[in-house]
């Protein structure tokens, strides 16, 4: 098989490094790909939002399967354009992808559905959005609707920082389009964990459970990012509330989209809360997410092909997803002023010797190469995950594969899956 994977960033080198492993490829692109990618596989210097050039290339290099790593792409509605060319492709299309595409859809789609969520009001109005929120108390959570990076949601400790992130989402529209509408909801108290699924638009299927690290800082400081690390399994998600998860939102996300005509297929990724009052969902993602793929694929024992291919002919029931009996850490390292403004192009080292420690492997993410030598050319620039037989012997050779490597200003916590219960 001819495979072409659509993204530039850690969740699509992790895809790519799984992909390869299936001996049933022969063929493995990556559009556009990073220093780590190249690797593996052949960069194609195609963007992954340039819908007309990737049919295109698809057609022309007869690529039998297309796997879409960004939620950016699948909103804009490139499986949409595939399907269309009758190209086989991995993900949701435009319209199931409005899950993550549009957090004021998935409210009222959750509202309709009876799946449980937070309390939390829509604005297309500023001074509208503005009088509701002075009607309530903190903490209290300001979303921007549309796709923003993972950096469009606002955990606000005072009324002041509230106002603020309002403002910045839709009068400043620091985050652009994202913030035509907005979401004031209540914050929501308890364990976070991610539950991410396969679907075929009928059968949803479970992964192992995770858990991400959203903050930049130690111990939950600091502001929203795209992700600083992650582990699997998550012992909050124990079997029986995986089966909760799987009956009250999963199955109900799967079932009420194909009721609107709009049948998911790809990666339905929950964000969930544990509270006091039972499980609650604080977003949809379309895709895989980022760094949990980092953790969730080294500990898949099924060929991804198989189930990619599955999802994508409607046939998911028959097959058996497989765990590995193990744990799984990823720590993600950074620029330096990440979240915020950073410098690019810095030479980094060390990715080598990392690689070369057990049980270990460095997920590239802003990265490039220049002149033979691997540079930063992102915000997130690397993940280091490792697996081992507890958490935390997975946690120390992952941070073991963290000292190997170092670029100037680079960044990273030091608390991933540190004080988890044993699971």
């Amino acid at each position: 098989m001819r495979i072409l994977v659509v993204g530039s960033g850690g969740r699509e080198h992790t895809l790519t490094w799984k992909i390869a492993q299936s001996p049933q490829v022969d063929t493995l692109f990556v559009a556009p790909g990073n220093g780590g990618t190249a690797e593996i596989a052949e960069n194609v210097a195609v963007a992954d939002t340039d819908i007309p050039a990737l049919v295109d290339f698809a057609k022309k290099g007869h690529i039998d399967l297309t796997v879409v790593g960004p939620e950016a792409p699948l909103v804009a509605g490139l499986v949409d354009a595939f399907n269309a060319a009758g190209l086989r492709v991995f993900g949701p299309t435009s319209a199931a992808a409005q899950l993550e595409g549009s957090k004021a859809f998935s409210k009222r789609f959750l509202i309709e559905e009876g799946i449980p969520s937070g309390v939390g009001a829509i604005f297309h109005d500023y001074d509208a959005a503005l009088a509701y929120l002075h009607g309530q108390k903190a903490p209290i959570v300001v979303k921007a609707s549309g796709l923003a990076a993972g950096k469009g949601v606002f955990v606000c400790a005072t009324m002041e920082e509230a106002e603020n992130a309002l403002q910045q989402t839709m009068e400043e529209r620091v985050f652009g389009a994202a913030g035509d509408e907005a979401l004031i909801e209540d914050c929501l108290a308890g364990e976070e964990v991610s539950l991410l699924a396969f679907s075929d638009g009928k059968t949803v299927v479970p992964m192992i459970p995770a858990r991400d690290y959203k903050r930049v800082g130690d111990g939950d400081a600091g502001p929203n990012t795209g992700g600083m690390g992650c582990y699997a399994p998550s012992p909050y998600l124990p079997p029986e509330v995986i089966a909760e998860a799987h009956r009250r939102v999963l199955q109900p996300t799967v079932d009420g989209m194909r009721g609107r005509g709009t049948p998911y297929v790809g990666v339905l990724y929950a964000g969930l809360m544990l509270t006091e009052r039972g499980m609650r969902v604080l977003e949809f993602n379309c895709r895989f997410g980022d760094p949990e793929t980092q953790v969730l694929l080294p500990l898949l024992e099924n060929d991804l092909v198989d189930i990619f291919l599955a999802c994508a002919e409607g046939r998911l029931s028959e097959i058996d997803v497989r765990w590995k009996p193990a744990h799984a850490v990823c720590v993600v390292k950074a620029s330096g002023g990440y979240p915020g403004t950073y410098e690019k192009g810095k030479p980094i080292t060390g990715v080598a010797e990392a690689n070369a420690l057990p049980d270990t492997v460095v997920f590239q993410a802003g990265t490039k190469l220049a002149g033979g030598k691997l540079i930063t050319a992102g915000g997130r620039v690397l993940a280091v995950t490792s697996i081992g037989a507890s958490l935390e012997q997975a946690r120390t050779k992952a941070y073991q594969g963290v000292a190997c490597i170092d670029f100037e200003g680079a960044q990273n916590r030091s608390d991933i899956a540190a004080g988890a219960p044993p699971s």
